[in-house]
């Protein structure tokens, strides 16, 4: 017994070596137990071996222990989900083309990966629940094609209607993702834009768990050595985890991170203090609705464009800042001193300890008797601050105001940064023009009345509060891409921008909206009433105004948004930047306590 365990600890011991080695990740915590395969952040669990006996326990783990080193060495989670297509059946698709793409990168590089994939592999048999079939057979399709060293297997057995399909899907572009198996981007866009041509009919969560219910009580009803006392108990259970996994569906949902907790239309309840809970998480208009999260996505900068084309697009905005080379730089000096001098820095001096003052070093010179002397900065009253900047990015903006927009973002995070105030830039906007993928969906369920907002939203992260500016200068020049600005939902924008200040440890918290106007989304407003958007923006604004700590500052870029914001400047060019942003800033920042309803 104690050689079979330690045959199976060795065995362990060179998994985690292996995999390690594969994935470039030393730090990566390794794990086995449970029945499946599960990754999160820096940590992976395979299932565990139970049979020391059986080879093929070995055969397994190690094919998926080489998957997952490959998946961790040659997959990027940003560009995968990226151009990740709608539906819950053509997500798993393209989750399994990506498989395909990273195995068969390694299968090239290393012969003891492709002998453990291609053994493994090769002992496929089709799956017994009939929802798995199309999974199954696409994955064989492209493990064929890529391949193809595998002859006369299970690997080649794929359903006549399956294969019918594909063979048209793949027929222009099989050669294309061949081409570009090792550059990812173009591989998963290319594999996105087949799987929608599949036409893949989509049911939903409940559809399938209704069909492998029945399927589950078909097979319980032939299965004649069952006894009763384990039917009743099998259902017991199902009836008990059915109930323990909905609960936290609705917890998670509720508390996703970095995601908006707009609930649709809330109902009367004589709770009065779920009221309450459920209006604060409404921002205060309960009326406000979407009619999916489903298409909505949060993006940052860099997975938008490839480097090189921001790198030009920087290049393009760099031109527009050189003509104001002479302004910018004395703003910048300007507003630096104006908050360096609220920050009221000051020292105590001929202290026993602290530190070392240099400027009376030259009495030691003089008299070596005379005793060191220090200093240490006194307290100061100047708040830990954030500055989020949030971005109209619709298309509105387009030319000129967008232009002034990342100027003024460009100098305020350079400035206040030398200042030690952490800024974060935001842009908002929607990921189609009329609708998207929102409209479809609402159209394919027959248009029902007063659907909400009915538009997929973009938000874009171009830089975060914890990253320099030097480090994320080269996002600010994407607002000027072609295409990026579309439709502008307001409400929801301020939320999202408030919700990621609010899990910020800074003291001192100021949101700086820079906009042109009214939100518009002619998908939204073409099947609500027409001021359902607009309502929720000042109820928003009235919300974070009044019943939170966030200090909230807009600039109209060419319009006058003081009907929706308290604290509103117009500035019509980047020459009237000096004053407002001086004159607002400085303001904002005089230590006043906020007194909150």
């Amino acid at each position: 017994m104690q050689k079979k365990e330690e045959i199976l600890e060795n065995f362990k011991t060179a998994i985690k070596s292996t995999i390690k080695s594969l994935s470039n990740k030393d730090d990566l915590e390794i794990s086995f137990g449970g029945q499946d395969v599960a990754s999160e952040n820096n940590k992976l669990r395979l299932p565990e071996i139970s049979e020391i006996q059986n080879k093929i326990s070995f055969d397994i783990t190690r094919a998926q222990a080489d998957s997952e080193s490959l998946k961790l060495r040659y997959s990027n989670k940003k560009i995968l989900k990226n151009f990740e297509p709608n539906g819950s059946k053509a997500k798993k698709l393209y989750e399994i083309a990506e498989k395909i793409r990273y195995e068969s990168l390694g299968t090239q590089e290393y012969k003891g990966i492709k002998d453990n994939l291609l053994n493994y592999y090769s002992k496929q048999k089709p799956p017994q629940n009939k929802l798995e079939n199309i999974y199954f057979a696409f994955e064989n399709y492209l493990r064929k094609e890529f391949f193809q060293s595998i002859k006369g297997s299970k690997i080649e057995d794929i359903p006549t209607k399956y294969k019918k399909n594909f063979d048209k899907a793949f027929k222009t572009k099989i050669n294309k993702i061949k081409d570009n198996i090792d550059n990812q981007k173009i591989f998963n866009a290319a594999i996105s834009e087949i799987i929608k041509k599949l036409e893949i009919e989509e049911t939903s969560d409940y559809e399938e768990m209704d069909n492998k219910k029945e399927e589950d009580k078909n097979k319980e009803v032939s299965n004649k050595d069952e006894s009763d006392q384990k039917r009743e108990s099998k259902f017991d259970e199902n009836q008990e985890m059915a109930i323990d996994t909905s609960i936290p569906e609705l917890d998670n949902l509720a508390d996703e991170n970095d995601k908006d907790s707009n609930e649709i239309e809330i109902e009367e309840t004589s709770n009065e203090s779920e009221k309450r809970k459920r209006a604060k998480n409404s921002f205060g208009d309960q009326k406000y609705k979407f009619y999916t999260k489903e298409f909505d996505e949060i993006v940052v900068a860099e997975d938008l464009e490839s480097e090189e084309e921001l790198f030009r697009l920087r290049q393009n905005l760099d031109q527009q800042l050189l003509q104001l080379k002479s302004f910018i730089s004395k703003l910048a000096n300007k507003l630096q001193r104006k908050l360096l001098a609220k920050q009221n820095r000051s020292w105590d001096f001929d202290l026993e300890e602290g530190m070392l003052d240099t400027s009376k070093l030259s009495r030691i010179i003089i008299d070596p008797l005379n005793s060191l002397s220090f200093k240490k900065e006194k307290e100061t009253e100047f708040k830990d601050t954030l500055v989020t900047i949030l971005i109209d990015n619709s298309g509105s903006m387009r030319g000129k105001p967008i232009s002034v927009a990342a100027i003024c973002a460009d100098i305020l995070s350079r400035t206040l940064e030398r200042c030690s105030v952490k800024v974060e830039i935001l842009g908002f906007t929607t990921k189609h023009w009329k609708g998207g993928s929102s409209r479809e969906l609402w159209m394919k369920n027959d248009k029902p009345r007063s659907p909400g907002r009915l538009n997929d939203l973009r938000h874009i992260v171009y830089k975060s509060a914890d990253t320099p500016w030097r480090l994320a200068k080269k996002n600010m020049g994407l607002m000027l891409k072609e295409g990026l600005l579309k439709e502008n939902i307001d409400g929801e924008a301020l939320k999202w921008a408030f919700e990621k200040m609010s899990k910020r440890k800074e003291e001192r918290k100021i949101l700086m909206v820079i906009s042109d106007g009214a939100p518009v989304d002619d998908s939204t407003l073409s099947t609500n009433s027409s001021d359902f958007l607009e309502t929720n923006l000042k109820n928003t604004v009235q919300w974070i105004e009044n019943k939170s700590n966030v200090e909230l500052l807009a600039i109209g870029i060419g319009h006058d948004v003081t009907r929706y914001y308290k604290k509103a400047v117009k500035i019509t060019d980047v020459q009237d930047l000096g004053d407002v942003m001086i004159n607002q800033l400085t303001d904002l920042f005089k230590d006043d306590k906020r007194v909150l309803n």
